[in-house]
């Protein structure tokens, strides 16, 4: 540890429980390097890093984006997964004063309860079983900078009340420590549910409520703000397609008008899959209807009627039934199971990794199936 280990795993020890840390190492050590240099967006398209918006939908984001930035006030946004919360809480900060130092991103849902205090706060040597060494927690990586504090609403109720601490005081303590101290950071929360709710039913504290939503920013899902998928996925198709050479660099207007037209519950998240599965499969210079998901590209190309499933090849009809059967498959599998992937995987009879890749392929996120309150 003294040698710059992140964790330390006691055999024997649960595969989750490695895999838990080798995903919390590589988001640190993601964080720490410096940000992607910005990629030019399509002209007309407002510059903020990654936030691609024309429609009026957009509009009041932008004020909030550019008054957010403008301050130091703590941020609370809202929004459908993938609706690109964190895209948001980037470009406050990289408009922003602090834009110069760390911005520090933690899925409060990702964290086990057992160890959230100690990732966030860091802990003292000897503190607990492991803690072989101090370690700072990730409130002070943050120390000058943004602290990103994604899927708020998963913060248990024992944190919660230490986090309102922090926002109060603006000084933590670390695990075992007796001093407190003091942290300069500014705060940006996200939460995909109704924060409001969780309060009334006990679930949230009202005063952290208050606190963190100082300055609200409530992201409209894709399916409403449709004027901009024109724009987003030229501008998604630029940024995945320099990584390619003699990639793609434009759609056909079938492939374009289905893109506008499909419905997105996954919001800008699916998208972005849609065009990196499009590039995938694509070796002329646009991408064809036909490239696209078959959900998408169903909302141009009718799905055959029955008897006629003859006009397709023997192969395109296979891989047609079979990409809709493990599609609807895994809908059933994680709406039965509530989104764990765990007995997801034991019930169908696979490894884990193997029912992640597959739900990541067919664009099945186990997260909307997790029960909200």
């Amino acid at each position: 540890m003294r040698q710059g280990a992140f964790d330390d795993l006691a055999r024997p020890f649960e595969p989750d429980e490695a895999l838990s840390i080798v995903e919390r190492a590589l988001e640190r050590r993601g964080l720490r390097q410096p940000a992607p240099d910005r990629r030019r967006a399509p002209q007309g398209i407002h510059p903020i890093d990654d936030l691609v918006a024309r429609s009026p939908a957009m509009t009041p984001v932008l004020t909030m984006v550019h008054r957010a930035a403008a301050s130091d006030a703590t941020v609370l946004v809202t929004g459908e997964s993938g609706t690109g919360k964190e895209v948001v809480a980037r470009a406050i900060h990289g408009a922003g004063t602090r834009r110069g130092q760390p911005l520090v991103a933690v899925n409060c849902g990702a964290i086990p309860d057992a160890l959230l205090e100690s990732e966030l706060f860091g802990h003292v040597r000897g503190s607990f079983t492991g803690a072989t060494a101090d370690r700072r927690g990730l409130v002070e990586e943050a120390a000058g900078g943004t602290l990103f504090l994604d899927e708020i609403a998963d913060l248990p109720l024992a944190m919660q009340v230490k986090l309102n601490r922090v926002l109060q005081a603006r000084t933590i303590r670390r695990v075992g420590g007796a001093d407190e101290r003091d942290v300069d950071i500014r705060i940006i929360a996200a939460t995909n549910v109704d924060l409001k709710a969780r309060v009334a039913a006990g679930q949230f504290r009202d005063d952290l409520y208050y606190r963190l939503n100082v300055l609200g920013i409530a992201l409209p899902p894709l399916r409403e703000r449709r004027e901009d998928i024109p724009h987003l996925a030229a501008f998604l198709l630029e940024r995945r397609g320099a990584r390619r050479a003699g990639a793609a660099e434009g759609f056909t207007a079938e492939a374009l008008s289905a893109l506008v037209q499909y419905g997105w519950p996954g919001n800008v998240r699916e998208l972005e899959n849609a065009i990196e599965r499009a590039l995938a499969v694509t070796d002329g210079p646009r991408i064809e209807l036909a490239a696209l998901p078959d959900e998408v590209a169903a909302t141009r190309r009718p799905r055959p009627p029955h008897g006629t499933d003859s006009l397709l090849s023997y192969r395109e009809v296979v891989d047609l039934a079979r990409d809709r059967a493990s599609r609807e498959y895994l809908i059933a599998l994680m709406r039965d199971l509530g989104g764990n992937v765990t007995e997801a995987a034991r019930r169908a009879g696979m490894e884990r990794e193997s029912l992640h890749r597959l739900l990541k392929r067919h664009g099945v996120r186990s997260e909307d199936f997790r029960p909200r309150a």
